[in-house]
């Protein structure tokens, strides 16, 4: 559609004149997923920066305590793949508003635990894992969201940042945990308040997400593109998605990196105290790594939407991550580096964080014209799968110290464990990661293609785009 036959029905044109138009509730719908994807992962590592207040608490195992973070990859790995089908078939409305309920459902039944008229004695614990599987339920569908968010509802020159900012508001979650759990619970006592006050930004993203969202699309389409949103069905996209070599390189490497951040923010708390740092200062250096990566994060979704260059900045990106999580292997298993663990862990965040939203995009570029949640979604299924062998891995190799004097653990059962050899692993997987996606990623892009050689318009034939993904795989 160009811009005079744009006017003639009545459609403002954006900024760059191409005719499509763009509606302001797409900050509402932002919104919601924002407030929504931070809700669920603060409900996902609350424990981890207390876990042993926790152990203490419940009078569980230290494992234990892992497990209610292991739980939501576990759940995500099977109802992953149905919320890829779900995005893709029901549309994003459907899927934010039946993750809004499983998240409040869940942040409620975890406070059941703590509830001495229902109280089970020693399986309270059991509370907690049918809360954290509910909530493990709905990660899947918002994780998933903001690259179809930013396709159906944002212009293309909007797209990165849109993608960014609700992508990012996940480890805005993380950083909001590793300070609030810290600050919140200084005994195990403390732990009722803590499973309280993280109840109430899932009733009020619940809220947001049923009221606001009213749609599943805008009206009209704000890009070319967007109008192709669905074009594939979820099987037909995973079976081309399988045969893309591309896309497999960045499944892997990215679905690595996403599983090791994962066990970064969950062993974080466990390898700091044995060497005697507090829980506060490894809650400090987890939301330094956040703050750092939201940062980070902003910039490249800025450089990137002007730019394009996806492929350059996401590989500089990994290798620097890789360097950082090689440095924090090293300096942690020493005492009193408080201020080289900050500056490390910054750098972790800042390279690493910042290049996830854009591998999301770069996913879709890579894949088009699979639908955005099949894409991303399969990715974040690998990223499941991986994080649970990389976590059962990290903690068998971390052994019981049986001398271990600047150890500050509390934990109820069991001695302080040596993480020595678990980091330098976590390390040397990172680095293998960044170096495999450096020299085996390789693609064009094919969306951008299509949308500047108009093979990709509001009334394509069929035939038109099968002649559009041709030239995709030809300019690969």
């Amino acid at each position: 559609m160009d811009a005079v036959a744009a006017e003639e029905k009545g459609a403002p044109s954006l900024p760059g004149g191409d005719g499509f138009q763009v509606y302001r509730r797409r900050w509402l719908v932002l919104a919601a997923v924002c407030l929504l994807n931070c809700s669920n992962a603060m409900l996902w590592l609350s424990f981890a920066p207390v876990a042993d207040k926790t152990s203490e608490y419940f009078d569980i195992t230290l494992d234990m305590v892992n497990w209610l973070a292991l739980v939501y990859l576990v759940i995500s790995i099977p109802f992953g793949l149905v919320a890829i089908w779900m995005l893709d078939t029901f549309g994003l409305k459907c899927v934010v508003i039946l993750c809004a309920w499983l998240n409040m459902a869940g942040s409620i039944v975890r406070v059941l635990s703590v509830i001495n008229v229902l109280s089970l004695g020693s399986l309270n614990v059991v509370y907690l894992l049918v809360g954290q599987c509910l909530c493990a339920m709905a990660q899947p569908l918002i994780v998933f969201a903001p690259t179809k968010l930013a396709a159906l509802w944002f212009p293309d020159h909007q797209r990165a940042t849109a993608n960014m900012i609700a992508s990012m508001s996940n480890p805005l979650g993380i950083l909001t945990t590793n300070i609030l759990s810290p600050a919140l619970v200084h005994e195990g006592k403390d732990i009722p308040l803590m499973l309280g006050v993280y109840t109430g930004p899932a009733i009020l993203a619940c809220v947001l997400a049923s009221l606001g969202i009213r749609k599943k699309e805008p009206p009209t389409p704000p890009s070319a593109s967007a109008s192709q949103s669905n074009s594939q069905s979820v099987f037909a996209g995973v079976k081309m998605l399988l045969r893309n070599k591309s896309y497999l390189v960045l499944m892997v490497s990215i679905g690595g990196g996403i599983a090791l951040f994962s066990c970064y923010s969950s062993l974080l708390e466990q390898i700091l105290c044995v060497m005697g740092y507090s829980n506060s200062f490894a809650g400090l250096c987890g939301a330094l790594y956040t703050v750092a990566g939201l940062t980070g994060a902003f910039l490249l979704g800025l450089y990137v939407d002007r730019t394009k260059k996806f492929i350059e900045t996401t590989k500089t990106g990994f290798c620097l991550c890789a360097l950082a999580c090689t440095a924090f292997a090293v300096v942690s298993q020493f005492r009193n580096q408080t201020y080289l663990l900050a500056v490390i862990s910054s750098c972790f965040g800042f390279f690493g964080f910042a290049i996830y939203p854009v591998t999301m995009e770069l996913a879709v570029e890579c894949s088009y014209p699979v639908g955005e949640g099949t894409s991303s979604g399969l990715i974040f299924v690998a990223s499941q799968i991986l994080g649970v062998i990389f976590m059962v891995v990290l903690q068998s190799l971390a052994v019981e110290m049986k001398n271990a004097p600047y150890s500050i653990c509390t934990v109820a059962q069991g001695g302080s464990l040596d993480w020595s050899t678990s980091s330098l692993v976590f390390a040397g997987i990172c680095s293998l990661l960044a170096c495999f996606y450096v020299v085996a990623f390789h693609t064009s892009y094919r969306r951008i293609y299509a949308e500047t050689t108009n093979a990709c318009s509001i009334n394509k034939t069929d035939d038109y785009i099968t002649d559009g993904i041709q030239k995709g795989k030809d300019a690969d």
